[in-house]
C-alpha cells in the first residue's frame, strides 16, 4: 500500500529555466559599464580639445609656415630643430635662463612656503585671519601681480623715490631697466604669488598629520627640530614632491608675468624659452620654428619630470 501511494504523489516540480549565459553575462556587465558609457562625451570631448592641439603642434614643427613669407611654406622635414640646435644661440641662452628661473623660484617659494604654512599652523589668536592674507596672493592673476608690482617698481611713485629719500639709492632709478636688479625683482613679484601655493598644499598635509605622534616623542625627549626631521618631513615628504614638480613646470611656462612685467628685457635678459616661443610665433608669425621650441620644450619637461620622479622615489616608503 505504501509503495502504490508513494507512486501516486506528483513528481517534484522542475526548476525554472536558466537564462542562457550570454543574457547572464550581459546583465551582470551592464552596471560596470554604465559609468564609463555616462563619461564617454565628456571624455570625447577633453581628448578632441586636448590631443588636437598636442598633434598639430608636432605637425607643425614639421613644417615651414610663415604667414609673411607663403611662398616657402611646405614640408621642412626636421630642418626647424636643426636650426635650434646648431643656428640658434637666442635658444641656449633662453634655455639656461629658463633653468635659472625654475630653481631659484621653486627653491624660495618651497622654503618660504614651508615657513608660513608651519607658522599658520599653530594655534593662535586671528589664525584665520593670517591665513587669509597669507593665501590671498594666489588668488590673484598673473597681469594684476604685475601691474601691482610695476606700480611699486614705478621710479616716481614705488619704493625706490622713498628708498632714495631714506638715503638708500638714487632718485629716477628703476630696477625693471638695470640688468644687474631686473632678476631679482622679477622673482620677488613672483614670489609674492607664487608662495601661497606651497603654504595652502603643505598646510593641508600638516593637518592629516596624528597628533599622537608629537606627543609620544615629546615623551620620548624629542625637541621641537628632532619632530621636525623624524616626523614632519616625512609624512610631507610626497606633498612637497608633487607641489615643485608642478610648481617647476609651471614656472617654466611662465609668460603672464615676465611678458608684462619686463617684456623678457633689458637686452633679452629675462627671456625664458617659453617667452621666446611666445615671441616667434606672435609678433615673428613663424608658427612652424614656433612649433619645433614648443615640441623641444614638451621633451625637457617630459624628459625632467619622469627623471624627477625616479630620483624623488615619489610614492614610496616615507622611512
Amino acid at each position: 500500500m505504501a509503495q502504490a501511494t508513494a507512486m501516486a504523489e506528483p513528481p517534484p516540480a522542475a526548476p525554472p529555466p536558466t537564462p542562457p549565459e550570454r543574457n547572464r553575462n550581459r546583465v551582470s556587465s551592464t552596471p560596470r559599464r554604465l559609468p564609463y558609457l555616462l563619461i564617454a562625451p565628456a571624455g570625447l570631448l577633453m581628448v578632441g580639445f586636448i590631443a588636437y592641439p598636442v598633434l598639430s603642434v608636432f605637425y607643425y614643427s614639421l613644417q615651414n609656415y610663415n604667414v609673411t613669407k607663403p611662398w616657402k611654406n611646405g614640408y621642412a622635414a626636421f630642418d626647424n630643430f636643426t636650426r635650434i640646435f646648431t643656428e640658434d644661440p637666442l635658444f641656449w641662452s633662453t634655455l639656461g635662463f629658463s633653468a635659472k628661473w625654475v630653481i631659484v623660484q621653486v627653491s624660495l617659494q618651497l622654503a618660504l612656503g614651508l615657513v608660513l604654512a608651519l607658522l599658520v599652523n599653530q594655534t593662535f589668536v586671528g589664525r584665520a585671519v593670517a591665513r587669509a592674507l597669507v593665501f590671498s596672493p594666489w588668488a590673484v592673476s598673473g597681469v594684476l601681480t604685475t601691474t601691482i608690482w610695476m606700480l611699486l617698481y614705478n621710479p616716481s611713485t614705488g619704493m625706490s623715490r622713498y628708498l632714495a629719500d631714506l638715503g638708500i639709492g638714487s632718485y629716477g632709478t628703476s630696477v625693471l631697466s638695470d640688468t644687474g636688479t631686473v632678476f631679482w625683482a622679477a622673482v620677488l613679484a613672483e614670489l609674492w604669488r607664487g608662495v601661497p601655493f606651497f603654504a595652502i598644499l603643505i598646510l593641508a598635509d600638516l593637518q592629516s598629520i596624528p597628533k599622537d605622534l608629537y606627543e609620544a616623542a615629546s615623551v620620548d625627549g624629542a625637541g621641537r627640530m628632532r619632530q621636525f626631521v623624524h616626523i614632519t618631513l616625512p609624512h610631507l615628504k610626497d606633498a612637497i614632491i608633487l607641489s615643485t614638480l608642478l610648481r617647476g613646470v609651471w614656472e617654466f611656462n611662465n609668460v603672464d608675468l615676465l611678458y608684462t612685467l619686463t617684456g623678457g628685457g633689458p637686452a633679452g635678459t629675462t627671456t625664458t624659452l617659453p617667452l621666446m616661443i611666445a615671441n616667434t610665433g606672435i609678433e615673428g608669425h613663424d608658427f612652424g620654428y614656433a612649433s619645433a621650441l614648443t615640441t623641444v620644450a614638451f621633451v625637457i619637461l617630459l624628459f625632467c619630470s619622469i627623471v624627477y620622479l625616479r630620483l624623488s622615489k615619489f610614492g614610496g616608503d616615507r622611512t
